[in-house]
């Protein structure tokens, strides 16, 4: 039997039109390559530059903490739920027994939580017209805040608002972010940057440019001084139980710093804890030798190359224009609170893998409460219950 042949034009042909991929080609390559080559050009004509990280500066690695909980959400209580829109930051009158927090409507909110969780009831006070972030007591139980927009402000007990500052050495706050007081009355606190705004922090991250300060308000003088530029997104702070130093944070760069304000090393900056793992945004003291350090999300991947690649955060930062940030939140996970001791030391880790954006942590007896930049409610976990247990 002849052996059959197949014409290159039979339509079993290996070689026939329908089969061939390159007459489609010439269709295919504008739609692929044009976007590319738009991407390309908008990307070389944005202006935005972002800068090298000095990650070089975090030479010491983490030591992590034996004790986790790393499902904290786990029996945890949801207080004030809708009536508390992004919580970021606390301040607790010991009087009164109640908390002050400041939400995103602009308001500093009263919130009276009893042992039970149970009937927690939630005040609106005042209105600071911004956006309150740190908060804490002054010397006369009267409340200080660092409003991102409005800059640093005294409420009295009767709700009377004073601005204390809003620039310092003929800068403006561009976003006043962490608060504390030592017991002289000094108040130190932060400006995040002096570029960019609250609504576009992201914006400061990825350019990776030191825009922060630390500065000093004194309450007799009423004059706010510059003691440290050049931080990166300086962020949270607290004074030291000694009153030698303040402990700040610089949020990109995912660690705390120590500045002394008394003693032989006056004016001095030091390592307090770095390569944090996540990154840090409130710090609080809790009066029984520990620090609690808030980190809004876990180390990731993005995370990880968007600080050692400038390209990297050149085109988060370009995206983050058109989309927003409020969609990434999804991708970022294993938020909580890292406790340190005085001198610095990991001793235990508070987190869960659906946690996200915590702002802000504090110790009040058996039960920590829970601050947040988004979230609608204050999320409180028994300690006794659910305490961190050793690594397995």
């Amino acid at each position: 039997m002849p052996e059959s042949k197949i014409s290159p034009s039979s339509p079993k042909s290996p070689l026939n039109s329908r089969t061939r991929p390159w007459p489609l080609l010439p269709l295919l390559l504008p739609a692929i390559l044009l976007p590319v080559v738009a991407a390309i050009v908008v990307y070389q004509l944005d202006s935005f530059d972002a800068a090298p990280m000095p990650l070089h500066e975090l030479s010491v690695p983490f030591e992590p903490p034996l004790l986790h909980n790393d499902h904290m959400l786990q029996g945890a209580e949801f207080l004030g739920a809708g009536k508390l829109p992004g919580p970021e930051d606390f301040a607790y009158d010991s009087r009164s027994q109640v908390i002050y927090t400041g939400t995103v409507d602009g308001w500093i909110k009263l919130v009276w939580v009893n042992d039970s969780g149970s009937d927690t009831v939630v005040e609106d006070w005042v209105n600071t017209g911004g956006r309150p972030l740190g908060l804490t007591l002054g010397l006369n139980q009267e409340v200080i805040v660092a409003d991102a927009y409005k800059g640093l402000l005294k409420i009295s007990r009767d709700g009377a608002i004073e601005v204390l500052a809003d620039e310092a050495e003929a800068m403006k706050f561009k976003l006043t972010d962490g608060v504390d007081v030592a017991k002289d009355g000094t108040v130190y606190f932060t400006d995040a940057s002096y570029k960019y705004n609250l609504h576009e922090f992201f914006q400061d991250i990825m350019e990776g440019r030191p825009r922060g300060r630390l500065i000093r308000f004194d309450p007799i003088s009423k004059r706010a001084d510059v003691l440290l530029t050049d931080l990166y997104f300086a962020n949270g702070i607290a004074v030291s139980p000694h009153q030698d130093c303040v402990i700040f944070c610089e949020t990109p760069m995912r660690r705390c710093r120590k500045y002394y304000i008394e003693g032989h090393k006056k004016g001095h900056v030091e390592k307090f804890i770095d390569n944090l793992p996540g990154m840090p945004d409130n710090i609080k003291y809790d009066g029984d030798g520990h620090y609690w350090i808030a980190l809004p999300t876990g180390n990731t991947m993005f995370w990880d190359i968007a600080m050692r690649y400038p390209m990297v955060r050149k085109a988060a930062a370009m995206v983050d224009r058109w989309v927003g940030w409020i969609g990434r939140i999804k991708s970022e996970k294993n938020g909580g609170l890292l406790v340190v001791d005085i001198n610095g030391k990991p001793v235990a880790h508070y987190r869960d893998v659906e946690l996200t954006m915590v702002t802000s942590g504090f110790k009040l007896k058996n039960h920590l409460y829970i601050g947040s930049f988004i979230l609608p409610y204050i999320i409180r976990v028994d300690l006794d219950q659910h305490p961190a247990g050793h690594s397995q």
